[in-house]
């Protein structure tokens, strides 16, 4: 059964919790469902990314979230790092909240990172996890060279800012192929060719760029607990995708588990109509999770 997104239900919206965060997500209920909920994820994306998506799936409960730092959730400790591993312990607390595991969950780009992280500690959790594109690193043969990438991101942003920050991982996540050792030197993009800010706010709070951006990329999935653990795990990669990091990614983690990563239409951005500037394919996107939740 495919819907459309002419039957999106309006979410009810909640708070959750969490040490040194509060927690903002969204239940589009279907108490007349069978199946487990589906919980839709991303980082650095909130829940408002999935809002087409969750369209096709009336037919269950769906859960969304923003992750702690991400528009409507908070961060209330600000020294504690924001790891793969704290986003995975926030997602099992929510998980917890709406009525405990097993759920189904779509995770993608940092929250595909985010939901590995989760079935290794918490494979209770999850019955199928679908982990599309994880802009992960480490398990390529350019780590090396993509560290010091991400790293001088990181530095970019201490020293001038969420904008120049923003800008080289634009450049950064269209990349294709291996990172070059030379990729650092080269002239750096200038923010407003993405429509950004020039100047320096002096805000140097922003979740991604303080942490994740290399804990996130450089985070190393624990290939022993995910084989071990009772969940389906499915590793997805665009067709439109050739060559860049999350797709390269999710082809290493899928190879080191033993499998070949599933191809789903479109890029990145597949299963989006508009949100945040993003038009993928997400009707044929949609039939195609579908597909892979039911096992097929």
């Amino acid at each position: 059964m495919t819907t459309t997104p002419t039957t999106r239900r309006a979410p009810t919206t909640h708070t959750l919790e969490v040490p040194g965060a509060t927690l903002a997500y969204d239940v589009r209920r279907n108490d007349a469902t069978t199946e487990p909920p589906l919980v839709l994820i991303g980082t650095p994306m909130g829940a408002s990314g999935f809002d087409t998506l969750s369209g096709y799936f009336s037919d269950r409960t769906v859960v969304t979230y923003d992750p702690r730092g991400t528009e409507r959730s908070t961060i209330s400790d600000q020294a504690l790092e924001v790891t793969p591993e704290v986003h995975a312990d926030d997602v099992h607390r929510l998980i917890e909240e709406i009525g405990g595991g097993p759920v189904d969950l779509f995770a993608s780009s940092g929250g595909a990172i985010n939901a590995l992280a989760l079935v290794a500690r918490h494979p209770e959790d999850v019955r199928t996890v679908v982990a599309h594109e994880p802009p992960n690193f480490a398990f390529l043969p350019d780590r090396k060279e993509a560290l010091a990438v991400v790293q001088d991101i990181q530095k970019t942003y201490q020293e001038g800012g969420l904008s120049p920050a923003m800008a080289k991982f634009m450049a950064v996540v269209s990349h294709q192929g291996p990172f070059p050792a030379d990729f650092v030197d080269r002239p750096a993009p200038d923010p407003a060719m993405f429509g950004m800010p020039t100047e320096d706010d002096g805000s140097r709070d922003d979740s991604l760029m303080k942490a994740f951006i290399v804990k996130g990329t450089a985070f190393e999935p624990d290939i022993e607990a995910l084989r071990a653990a009772p969940t389906r795990v499915v590793l997805a990669v665009g067709a439109e995708s050739e060559g860049i990091l999350a797709r390269r990614g999710g082809e290493a983690i899928a190879e080191r588990l033993g499998s070949h990563a599933v191809i789903f239409p479109s890029g990145h951005a597949g299963f989006m109509d508009g949100e945040y500037g993003q038009t993928g394919e997400p009707e044929a996107f949609a039939a195609k999770l579908r597909e892979v939740l039911a096992g097929a």
